[in-house]
C-alpha cells in the first residue's frame, strides 16, 4: 500500500465520522424539537396564556349573554303597532296597557310609557317621556359590550407582550449560553404561540363585538320607528 492510498483512506475515514456526528447531532435536535408540542408551549407562558383564556371565557360569556337579550329586544309580537293603535282609538287604554305588559321587549316600555301620561301630559312631554325610556333601554342593552370591546383591544397587547418576553429570554439565553438553535427555539415557540393566541382572541372579540353592535342599532331603529308611529297615534284625533 502506498502513501497516498493510505491518505485517502484516513480522509475518507474522517469525513465518514465527521457526517456521523452531524447526523446525530441533527436527529438528536429534531427528537427534542418533536417532543416540545403545542402545550408544551403554552403550559410554559402560562403568565401569558393564563390571562388570554380569562379574556376568552369572558369574551364568550358576554357575546351569548347580550346575543340572547338583544334577540329578545327583536322579537315583537305580531300586529302590536296596529292593535295599539285599534285600543287608543277606541279609548281602551287598560287593554293597551296590558298588551304593553305582556311583551317584553323595549317597544312595549316605551309606548307603556306613553298610554300612561295620555290625559296627563302635553304631546310634547309625552314623547319626551318616552325618549328617557329609550335611552334607558338603549343603555341597557349596551351594557358590557365595552368589556368586549376592551378584549378586542387588549387581547392582541397581551400576546405581544408574550412575544416581548419570550424573546428576551432568547436574547439572554443567547449571551450567557451561546447560539444552540435548541436552547433558542423555547423562546422563539413561546413569542410566536402567545402572538397567535392574542390575534385569535382579539379578532373574536372583535367580530362579536361589532356583530353585537349591528343588532344593537337594528333594535334603535325599530324603537324610533315605534315611536314616531305611536306619537301619530296619539296625535291623529287632533288632526
Amino acid at each position: 500500500m502506498n502513501l497516498n492510498t493510505l491518505m485517502n483512506i484516513i480522509q475518507l475515514t474522517v469525513e465518514e465520522g465527521a457526517e456521523a456526528v452531524n447526523n446525530a447531532g441533527v436527529s438528536v435536535g429534531e427528537e427534542a424539537i418533536e417532543q416540545q408540542t403545542i402545550m408544551d408551549v403554552i403550559i410554559d407562558s402560562w403568565y401569558i396564556m393564563g390571562p388570554l383564556a380569562i379574556c376568552s371565557i369572558l369574551a364568550v360569556y358576554i357575546f351569548i349573554e347580550r346575543f340572547l337579550t338583544i334577540k329578545r329586544a327583536l322579537n315583537e309580537e305580531r300586529d302590536f303597532m296596529k292593535k295599539i293603535k285599534e285600543y287608543v282609538n277606541d279609548g281602551k287604554l287598560d287593554a293597551a296597557k296590558q298588551l304593553c305588559a305582556s311583551t317584553d321587549n323595549p317597544v312595549a316600555r316605551m309606548v307603556e310609557k306613553g298610554i300612561a301620561n295620555i290625559g296627563r301630559k302635553s304631546l310634547k312631554d309625552i314623547h319626551a317621556a318616552i325618549e328617557n325610556v329609550a335611552k334607558m333601554e338603549i343603555y341597557r342593552l349596551e351594557a358590557r359590550l365595552s368589556i368586549l370591546a376592551t378584549i378586542a383591544g387588549v387581547a392582541p397587547m397581551i400576546g405581544f407582550l408574550g412575544t416581548v418576553l419570550g424573546m428576551m429570554d432568547t436574547f439572554g439565553k443567547m449571551r450567557t449560553e451561546g447560539v444552540e438553535i435548541q436552547s433558542l427555539s423555547g423562546g422563539i415557540n413561546e413569542a410566536m404561540v402567545t402572538t397567535v393566541g392574542g390575534l385569535v382572541v382579539g379578532i373574536i372579540a372583535y367580530v362579536a363585538y361589532n356583530y353585537l353592535i349591528s343588532k344593537v342599532e337594528k333594535v334603535i331603529q325599530r324603537m324610533e320607528g315605534s315611536s314616531m308611529e305611536f306619537m301619530e297615534i296619539l296625535d291623529a284625533p287632533s288632526n
